[in-house]
């Protein structure tokens, strides 16, 4: 890759939020190595390339220890400049009825492949003294996850990580960002079999606007955003006062299969 330009890694970057975080960077003159697992990855890179970006598209499965070390090898001698650890997946449900695996996969992926990545990606940025980690948390890891609870945990764990990690690195020249969207336009709600739920069948952010926030606050080495419409951003701050069992409640009203077709829920 050409090295004359400011080097950007995004993972889960076949769609959603993490494709517009590519666009992100590479409208502002990064160079790109993105992730995803899906065959929708080569696809995503094509669309960059034509946008005129420099793009290294490497496919692997993070949710797998070989997959991390793809990956890593893949940056071997690159110095990257920001990493965007987005990839993550959901799964709904009551945790009584969900498929073990299904859970485990939501907890390799969210939480072990964050970490494996981080370990080796900010040690050389520490070396070098300068560097910018960018996290997707989630307005879900402020509050206890009813018919989600996997997923919110493995949100929470994101987010304390990376607080922890911003108190540790402040005199290093490497700055730790976590962006906390709500619920946006992308397939996660399908994925995690939420389609008959009131939150996978509401209006939702748009990614773009996500990944504009996003990168705006890495970029000016900001600890914490939350991102998206301005609903989410009151949704944010109610989260901060709310007493965690109220939040429960609600996130069961919201999360809990069948109640697309009631309340406020659309069909």
């Amino acid at each position: 890759m050409d090295d004359n330009s400011p080097l950007a890694l995004v993972t889960g970057a076949s769609s959603g939020i993490g494709f517009a975080l590519a666009e992100q960077f590479a409208g502002h003159g990064f160079r790109l190595v993105i992730n995803a697992e899906d065959d929708r990855l080569e696809h995503a890179a094509r669309r960059l390339r034509d946008a005129g970006a420099d793009v290294r598209a490497v496919r692997a499965d993070l949710r797998e220890p070989a997959g991390v070390d793809r990956l890593v090898a893949a940056t071997t001698g690159l110095d990257v400049d920001v990493a965007a650890l987005n990839a993550g997946v959901g799964q709904g449900g009551a945790f009584v009825d969900t498929d073990l695996a299904d859970d485990l996969s939501v907890v390799d992926l969210n939480v072990v492949s964050t970490v494996r990545l981080a370990k080796p990606l900010l040690r050389r940025m520490v070396r070098r003294g300068t560097g910018r980690m960018l996290f997707t948390s989630s307005i879900a890891a402020m509050m206890p996850g009813a018919f989600q609870p996997v997923y919110n945990a493995s949100k929470s764990f994101v987010q304390s990580f990376a607080q922890a990690l911003q108190e540790e690195l402040k005199d290093t020249g490497v700055t730790v960002t976590s962006f906390l969207p709500g619920p946006t336009e992308t397939d996660f709600f399908r994925r995690a079999g939420m389609a008959d739920t009131k939150i996978g069948s509401q209006d939702k952010d748009d990614p773009a606007r996500v990944a504009e926030q996003a990168f705006e606050a890495v970029m000016k080495g900001r600890r914490k955003a939350v991102t998206g419409s301005l609903k989410t951003k009151a949704q944010g701050a109610a989260d901060r006062v709310l007493p965690d069992g109220a939040k429960a409640v609600l996130h069961r009203r919201m999360a809990e299969p069948g109640t697309a077709q009631g309340g406020d829920g659309r069909p």
